[in-house]
């Protein structure tokens, strides 16, 4: 089975190959935030929750605070396998 840290650590490999960073977020007294705030090159700026691939389900905290910033027009994406990363990082390249 594949662990949640081990889709994290694939994310922050491939933003780095891409001259990016992917930092931890610790956001205090705001519980449901996301696991890392992704800056790429061209001022990119994507939150990305984390999730492993069987069983990895949002909290209510979670969902809520995805809708918030959605609204607000956030690029928020939420990854459960290395499959979302690399479409992450596809739409990226796409972009860039």
């Amino acid at each position: 089975m594949i662990l949640e840290s081990t889709v994290e650590r694939f994310l922050v490999d491939e933003v780095r190959r891409r001259g990016g960073i992917a930092e931890k977020v610790r956001v205090i007294g705001a519980r449901g935030f996301f696991d890392r705030f992704v800056t790429l090159p061209g001022g990119v700026i994507i939150l990305v929750e984390l999730k492993r691939p069987k069983g990895g389900r949002l909290s209510p905290h979670q969902r809520k605070r995805l809708e918030v910033y959605r609204r607000l027009g956030v690029n928020v994406q939420i990854c459960k396998s290395r499959e979302d990363v690399r479409r992450l990082m596809d739409a990226y390249d796409q972009r860039a």
